[in-house]
């Protein structure tokens, strides 16, 4: 048997040399037979690993960055030509003084028209290096707009303003493995992990994007108990370049004491922006909680039963992403009726 290093997948089939799932060089699985070593007891204190679970992992495309303005175009003007000098033969002296007079008279009127055309022509070079000058300014805001603006039409073609999935329809990823189980049962959309892990899921499609929107979730404790890490809801999710984590969650606690946090995964990584703080908003036990998230192009705003939380700064400059989902431990949870509205760009 072969294992993956990268995320541990076991393969039966010894041909295979590389994970089928990212590619890593397979290494011999550990012998089921030996020794068993069990880890040391979880530091609460850290966010324990996670999985994402989805069909396709989102291609994340880098945020767009607006090009530099195109450097100035540089004048030109043709250097003078040398006149050709004048042959000293005495016969042509006569002929020479003529021409040279005749030169001279034709030579002040072309002087005439010539400054007289530069002076135009400066005028209309410094005019033009203004218009060049208000385009390049002009330009560079309005194509600023305008990426954005396309880049904001091109993450969500095909969203609407507004999106309800009642999960009565199977589109989000199901499956079971190492760190949990995914499934649909009754309407409702499950989720479990393992003890000491956290299971994340983002939404199927770009339909669900979260940018300049209110997005709202029921969520409940199957069984009354409190997953360790906590369970909810999440904006702004996305991969990073290296296909980590990235996203904010408003996680809750409905223990006897509700409480409630606010989380957020950078390249990975996840920190607390809001600690653990009680609150009497959120319901306790089995019953079903609505959890809200408000987002706009600098802050976000939590809510959970229609009552204000907190509010935190988009320090990750995220902006947009889908939705997702969050739960830890092995007390099952069953998300409901996910609602998004978007305002108009």
């Amino acid at each position: 048997m072969k294992r993956c290093p990268t995320c541990n997948r076991t393969y039966t089939d010894l041909s295979l040399n590389f994970c089928l799932e990212d590619g890593t060089p397979l290494a011999p699985a550990p012998d089921p037979n030996a020794t068993i070593r069990y880890p040391p007891a979880r530091d609460t204190s850290e966010p324990p690993p996670t999985e994402i679970y989805r069909p396709e992992p989102a291609v994340v495309s880098p945020r767009p960055t607006v090009p530099p303005p195109p450097p100035p175009q540089q004048q030109w003007s043709p250097m003078p030509t040398a006149a050709p000098p004048r042959k000293s033969n005495a016969i042509w002296w006569v002929l020479g003084g003529l021409a040279a007079v005749l030169v001279i008279g034709v030579g002040l009127v072309v002087m005439i028209i010539a400054l007289a055309s530069l002076g135009a022509n400066t005028n209309n070079s410094n005019l033009n290096a203004n218009v060049r000058n208000d385009n390049r300014n002009s330009n560079a805001t309005a194509n600023a707009n305008v990426t954005n603006t396309n880049t904001n039409v091109n993450a969500n073609t095909t969203a609407p303003l507004s999106l309800v999935d009642d999960f009565s329809e199977k589109k989000w990823g199901t499956g079971t493995s190492e760190f949990g189980r995914i499934w649909y049962d009754g309407g409702e959309y499950h989720m479990t992990s393992k003890d000491r892990f956290f299971v994340v899921m983002y939404a199927p499609s770009d339909n669900y994007s979260t940018e300049n929107a209110t997005v709202r979730v029921t969520a409940r404790s199957v069984d009354g108990k409190v997953p360790s890490s906590g369970f909810g809801l999440m904006v702004h999710c996305a991969q990073s370049k290296t296909k980590q984590l990235e996203d904010y969650a408003l996680l809750i606690y409905p223990g006897d004491e509700p409480e409630y946090e606010i989380i957020m995964h950078k390249n990975g990584n996840q920190s607390s922006l809001v600690q653990r703080t009680k609150s009497n908003a959120i319901r306790s036990g089995r019953a079903p909680n609505q959890l809200e998230i408000r987002t706009t192009a600098t802050d976000l705003f939590f809510y959970a039963n229609g009552q204000y939380l907190t509010r935190v700064n988009d320090s990750g400059n995220y902006r947009r992403g889908r939705a997702g989902l969050y739960t830890s431990d092995v007390h099952e949870v069953a998300f409901d009726n996910l609602q998004i509205e978007r305002s108009n760009p």
